[in-house]
């Protein structure tokens, strides 16, 4: 038992401070803990942090566990945000909001740890215009003013497609949009779910617009070699 290395020592503590915090408590920071706890090793690994100490059996079964585990978060958090939705139910939106979070995430994490940061950008454009035609549809249901107002999600759609053949200038088309479009939806106020919209648009889209226009790691690799 007491051959485990340090990372199994130190998310043994975190285990036990999440017990101790329950129990006194009942503080929701248990939770984070929790997850901490079990999440540890893998991400360590995933960053290559602690790499040496996770064989390759165990980064191959982490995974797929991880792939298996995040699709059905992603689809448990579609059906409440369906179901909530037929209930009237405004809570819908934040199960729309960790959808889009989780796939945000898994994007940038491509984009990182890959260096592929213009197709990672088109992804996520895309992705927040199928979210926004999503959200029309979930709100409105199927309907002739559900597909128009589905059209700025449609625009997106577009203009991720068209950022595979003109990367930079969609890029900056990108940034100048969100940054109208947070001038705008903030004027509305600062209520939740106006600050929740212009989160989940507004960090993706600039993201994605920086990503267009800097190009990819082995672009700028070859760039800075001056092979090109």
């Amino acid at each position: 038992m007491f051959n485990k290395d340090p990372i199994f020592w130190l998310a043994a503590c975190i285990f036990i401070s999440a017990v101790v915090i329950f129990g006194f408590t009942q503080n929701q920071l248990w939770l984070f803990l929790m997850a901490g706890s079990y999440l540890l090793r893998p991400t360590l690994a995933s960053l290559n942090i602690a790499k040496s100490l996770v064989d390759e059996r165990q980064m191959s079964i982490q995974y797929r566990s991880g792939n298996i585990a995040f699709a059905v978060m992603i689809i448990a958090c579609i059906i409440m945000a369906v179901y909530q939705s037929s209930k009237d139910d405004h809570s819908w939106e934040f199960f729309s909001a960790v959808v889009v979070i989780g796939l945000a995430a898994k994007a940038l994490s491509n984009v990182f740890l890959i260096g592929n940061y213009r197709e990672s950008a088109t992804k996520m454009i895309m992705g927040v215009g199928l979210m926004i035609i999503l959200f029309v549809s979930l709100e409105n249901g199927f309907s002739v003013g559900t597909l128009i107002e589905s059209v700025p999600g449609i625009v997106v759609v577009a203009i991720g497609w068209l950022s595979k053949k003109f990367p930079r200038t969609i890029g900056i088309i990108v940034l100048v949009v969100t940054a109208a479009f947070l001038f705008i939806i903030l004027q509305k106020g600062f209520v939740i779910g106006q600050i929740i919209t212009a989160v989940l648009v507004s960090v993706p889209l600039t993201i994605a617009g920086i990503s267009l226009f800097a190009g990819d790691r082995i672009e700028t690799d070859i760039e800075n070699n001056g092979t090109v």
